[in-house]
């Protein structure tokens, strides 16, 4: 696959772009307000050490003097670069725009509210990446900021894994607030859907990944902090669930699960939107879902990466299934989940 090419964003600060076309890493950080926050985010990410990288910060519609903040923080630099977008077009098709400004063998996205663990933790990642071909993602450990706690609410595997957050282990996702991505396998698998906007977009991309042969790799030691407390991450306001039930349901549609298939989740995500009081936003979601998969028309070679082969099957198995139990167990986990202090138990 190929990735659409995109109009040039408009230029803010900082340098016109990379010196060369081959170096390590690019790190790319989507910003919307929140500039203090963003501003500490960028000073992490140059701080970094250890390998030739570049710092992409693409603006999605802040307000002017949270602009001028950010373009303060990358005045006369040439490691990093400010750009703003034509539009808000959300974590998926934002981060399709900002990896594509760069030409790094890595692409590393980190959240605006986090913070590299360390000054080496974005080479750790390339060398992660460099060293087992096989890998398309590294998903970083998520720490709370202010604890150096596991942030709860991204943690993105198996609640029966999370005894080994500070392991390795093969994955099915990765988490969107620290990641490393192999850029030839961000081409190859297609980069995010933009349909996506918000949630489940990592999930998305790693199937693609995993269909092609690729895993992804959680690596307990290489670690971001997050500046969101995790027993309070997910905000039941806006259209926060309406998103999370959406994607998830229309991703199964693109993978070819049924309807009937899909029922148990959907429902069970209504009870969980129920007892948070957004049951309207998840009722929403079903046809939302519906008209997603209608406009979805992949190519004949594209659609290939939709259709799951034995050993993509087998390695969601392994790595995830296989940790989960079976549907009904993974339907209670479901409605758990949605339980106040659940997280925590």
């Amino acid at each position: 696959m190929s990735l659409p090419t995109y109009p040039p964003p408009r230029h803010i600060a900082g340098a016109p772009g990379p010196m060369g076309p081959d170096y390590d890493a690019d790190v790319i950080i989507l910003a919307l307000d929140r500039a203090e926050d963003t501003v500490a985010a960028i000073a992490s990410a140059r701080a970094q050490a250890g390998l030739v990288k570049h710092v992409w910060i693409a603006d999605q519609g802040s307000r002017p003097e949270n602009l001028a903040l950010l373009a303060e923080a990358v005045d006369g630099a040439a490691d990093a670069t400010l750009v703003q977008l034509d539009r808000n077009w959300g974590v998926a098709g934002g981060r399709n725009r900002a990896t594509a400004l760069g030409t790094g063998r890595c692409v590393f996205a980190l959240d605006n509210d986090a913070e590299f663990a360390g000054p080496d933790t974005l080479a750790q990642a390339a060398r992660a990446l460099e060293a087992e071909p096989d890998i398309a993602a590294i998903a970083c450990r998520i720490l709370v900021f202010s604890t150096g706690a596991d942030d709860l609410s991204s943690w993105g595997y198996p609640p029966g894994l999370l005894p080994r957050a500070a392991e390795s282990f093969d994955a099915v996702t990765f988490v969107g607030a620290g990641h490393a991505i192999r850029r030839t396998d961000f081409v190859a698998a297609g980069g995010y859907d933009d349909a996506l906007f918000f949630c489940w977009e990592e999930f998305d991309f790693a199937l693609r990944a995993i269909n092609l042969g690729r895993r992804i790799r959680y690596r307990g030691d290489i670690a971001v902090r997050h500046k969101v407390s995790g027993e309070r991450r997910f905000a039941w306001s806006g259209t926060r669930w309406f998103h999370f039930v959406r994607n998830r349901i229309y991703i199964g549609m693109k993978y070819g699960a049924s309807l009937p298939g899909l029922l148990p989740r959907f429902l069970a995500y209504q009870v969980k939107g129920a007892r948070n009081g957004v049951l309207a936003q998840g009722l929403r979601a079903g046809p939302a879902a519906l008209r997603l998969a209608r406009a979805f028309r992949p190519s004949p070679a594209e659609a290939l990466l939709y259709r799951l082969n034995p050993a993509a099957r087998d390695y969601l198995a392994r790595n995830d299934t296989a940790h989960r139990g079976g549907l009904p167990r993974r339907v209670r986990a479901e409605i758990l989940a949605a339980l106040p202090g659940a997280a925590a138990r």
